[in-house]
């Protein structure tokens, strides 16, 4: 079965991305569908705010209400992803879902973008969005492939170890 992975956009409750993204990579990890369920993201975009004259940069989500899922759509990847809580099911007419065109994906920015790390173990970068923003964490592993860092992060004078995407990171100077 030599079929190729799509995108298919994945309705979730407002607020719930990030959740059904880190439970939908749970389930895949738990019972290893990594050859089914190849990528997930919430796209994030940079929105520069001036609050009190100071500038903040904050991370928005692109479609708030959306999970992007790349996967090969079997009976069992579609069960996962449609049961995963939060998801409130795929966007396409019907229950079938409708993969992303190859323009559609290159419009929205998540085409396998080459993320180029210039990171290496043992460094330390900062978390730039999530639960652990602006901590540091201790580059422990590297998986390019996934675009993920494992790293610890010192909290509550513990080390924790956590795992963290490329898009969360920034290389201290």
């Amino acid at each position: 079965m030599a079929e190729k992975a799509r995108w298919y956009v994945v309705h979730t409750y407002s607020g719930y991305e990030n959740k059904v993204k880190v439970n939908l990579e749970k389930t895949i990890d738990n019972r290893g569908l990594h050859d089914l369920i190849h990528d997930i993201q919430v796209p994030m975009e940079e929105v520069v705010e001036v609050k009190d004259g100071k500038k903040k940069i904050t991370q928005k989500k692109v479609f708030p209400g959306y999970v992007l899922v790349n996967m090969i759509m079997t009976d069992e990847s579609w069960y996962i992803v449609r049961n995963t809580r939060g998801v409130t099911g795929f966007v396409g007419p019907g229950s079938k879902p409708v993969p992303l065109t190859e323009d559609e994906v290159l419009a929205m920015g998540i085409a396998q973008k080459v993320v180029d790390m210039d990171i290496e173990v043992g460094e330390s970068v900062k978390v730039m969005s999530g639960p652990l923003e602006n901590f540091v964490a201790l580059i422990q592993e590297i998986n390019v492939e996934k675009h993920k860092i494992k790293g610890l992060v010192n909290m509550f004078g513990r080390e924790t170890p956590v795992e963290l995407d490329f898009n969360q990171i920034e290389k201290l100077d």
